[in-house]
């Protein structure tokens, strides 16, 4: 039976963010990746809503935050369409009936139509995966949480630069009442 009201969302999971030779990589990325897969396994299983985030920027650079301008500039622009860097890291894939939304920002609300799909599809919860803690998952999560969806970040399938720096992203994203299961613990409590 599907459960229509939970929706999982697949952050960032690309070359760009992932691969250790990228000057993007966020250390955790491939750490995290098989729990992401776990997670993918499970809400496919379990036939729930699934969106992939992806980043993607003009060659220019001219869309992206004032704080990687300086990638364009060098030539190490990230997250290009039509480049290896923006593609999804081996091991996961879009499968049909799956959405794909494109942002600009850490957040996938921000200046995308994620709240309108997620309202159309009657999502009441939001479960985050992927990278990066700090930035695109906690500004998504608090985002979600603002939009009134109830929302998880899964600890171990989403990745930081560090274990302290995750830890702690944690904790403050409990603190705001956002939940921080395993993915053993959030598919056990389905």
């Amino acid at each position: 039976m599907a459960n229509l009201e939970t929706c999982l969302i697949c952050i960032d999971m690309q070359n760009d963010f992932c691969l250790p030779t990228s000057p993007l990589c966020v250390a955790g990325a491939m750490d995290c990746l098989p729990k992401v897969r776990e997670a993918t396994d499970v809400a496919r299983a379990r036939h729930l809503h699934m969106i992939w985030v992806i980043r993607e920027h003009e060659p220019s650079g001219v869309d992206v935050e004032y704080t990687r301008e300086h990638l364009f500039k060098n030539g190490l622009g990230s997250t290009v369409p039509g480049t290896k860097g923006a593609e999804l890291v081996e091991g996961l894939e879009v499968r049909k009936g799956e959405l794909v939304l494109v942002k600009k920002r850490f957040s996938a609300f921000l200046h995308t139509h994620l709240d309108l799909v997620l309202r159309r599809l009657g999502v009441r919860r939001v479960v985050l995966c992927g990278v990066q803690t700090p930035n695109c998952i906690r500004a998504t999560a608090v985002d979600s949480l603002g939009h009134d969806y109830e929302t998880l970040v899964l600890s171990d399938a989403t990745g930081s630069k560090s274990e302290a720096v995750q830890e702690a992203n944690l904790e403050d994203m409990r603190c705001m009442g956002i939940a921080t299961p395993t993915v053993a613990a959030w598919a056990a409590g389905m």
